[in-house]
């Protein structure tokens, strides 16, 4: 499949045929395909941390979360990629019938390593600017306790607030939900330096 991404053109419709049979998870880069690196134990003791303490019902809004399985369409580029986390407010906005990704997240969140922490930083977060709901994304180190959170303002500028102690709590800006740093990080082994 690497092979394969090199020589040829897949269109959208056959990197989603590809991805239903493929044993292991791809990246869709406007007619690339390109497969996606495992993740560590800390990485996903981060992303059950936040999902698990994020509640579905907030001052009488529904929000549905979706973890790393759950691809997000980006149209104007023609990526799918998968983030960590994806909130959104009130109904997802599925591209088709199967429900294989969603449009619509106001909250991304994405859990660094060092083979993707600069991408994440500067292009992934380009491509999900362009989704009109998108209002929050929130960069987590799975090495340390280091959060980026970008917050988008009413006159599209981004606001970054960082948060570098394990006495901080993250307080996300587009929701009424705020986590410690010590409960997102519970059972994070930073001693084992396992990141990707």
């Amino acid at each position: 499949m690497i092979a394969a991404t090199q020589s040829k053109y897949f269109t959208p419709e056959e990197y989603l045929e590809l991805e239903e049979q493929a044993d292991f998870k791809s990246e869709y880069l406007d007619g690339e395909i390109v497969p996606m690196a495992g993740a560590t134990a800390n990485h996903n003791r981060i992303s059950l941390n936040f999902c698990r303490l994020f509640p579905l019902t907030i001052d009488r809004k529904e929000y549905e979360v979706f973890m790393s399985d759950m691809r997000l369409w980006l149209p104007r580029y023609r990526r799918y990629t998968y983030p960590d986390v994806m909130i959104v407010d009130g109904e997802p906005i599925f591209t088709d019938e199967k429900q294989k990704a969603i449009i619509n997240p106001c909250v991304i969140v994405e859990i660094l390593s060092d083979s993707t922490k600069d991408y994440d930083k500067t292009d992934k977060f380009k491509k999900y600017r362009s989704l009109p709901e998108f209002q929050e994304y929130i960069l987590i180190s799975q090495i340390d306790y280091n959060i980026d959170q970008y917050a988008k303002q009413e006159d599209n500028r981004w606001l970054l607030t960082e948060y570098l102690s394990e006495n901080d709590v993250l307080k996300l800006a587009s929701v009424n939900f705020e986590i410690s740093l010590q409960d997102l990080y519970k059972r994070v082994n930073f001693k084992a330096n396992d990141n990707e």
